[in-house]
């Protein structure tokens, strides 16, 4: 059973690779089996299509994500502090996987799947009630007024990820934007986020 899970992390660590360097909708099956060097029934025995892989390196990037915030959850740094270190986590994230263009429509029926979109709005309200627990916590600490908590994680997120689809509107989306482009975004996140939490104050 451990063994089983080592190649499958194998694959999945595989195919981050090239879809990184080449994209999700140029990259086959068999080109990560070739690079990995493994047969092809072996990689379709873990993987029985493109989008299981896709869902597969999906479901890491995201379990990576929320091991690193997670940590910090009980943290009893001010609110401020703590939004800005998500906010750099999610910037590091960002740029590390735009490749992937996991925002937005894709050509590639393996990023289209109702069963992907679904994953996507799951790991979203995740994330939101993460935040919206973090808001909780300054309530409970009389750093903000009390509020809504689960509308003012919704509303923070969109509020942030609107910024980030600024970035790659600016640019081109199929270029990885510039440092200057990259540097600039987070400095707005962290902005807005000294903002939001003045509001709440």
């Amino acid at each position: 059973m451990v063994e089983t899970d080592k190649k499958r992390e194998m694959i999945i660590d595989g195919a981050i690779k090239r879809f990184i360097h080449y994209g999700i909708n140029k990259t086959t099956m068999n080109e990560i089996a070739d690079d990995l060097s493994v047969s092809k029934p072996s990689l379709y025995y873990y993987f029985p299509d493109k989008s299981s892989l896709v869902h597969g390196v999906i479901d890491k990037i995201f379990s990576d994500y929320f091991e690193i915030v997670e940590r910090e959850a009980d943290s009893t740094e001010p609110l401020e502090e703590r939004l800005a270190y998500f906010a750099e986590v999610k910037h590091r994230f960002f740029q590390k996987y735009y490749m992937l263009h996991l925002s937005g429509g894709s050509p590639d029926p393996a990023l289209n799947s109702e069963e992907l979109k679904n994953f996507f709005l799951k790991m979203k309200k995740k994330n939101e009630d993460f935040h919206a627990s973090i808001f909780q916590q300054a309530v409970d600490r009389g750093e903000i007024k009390p509020v809504n908590v689960s509308k003012i994680a919704e509303l923070y997120l969109e509020s942030q990820a609107g910024i980030t689809s600024l970035c790659i509107l600016h640019g081109n989306k199929e270029l990885f934007p510039s440092k200057k482009e990259m540097k600039l975004m987070l400095e707005k996140q962290l902005d807005l986020s000294g903002i939001f939490i003045k509001g709440l104050q």
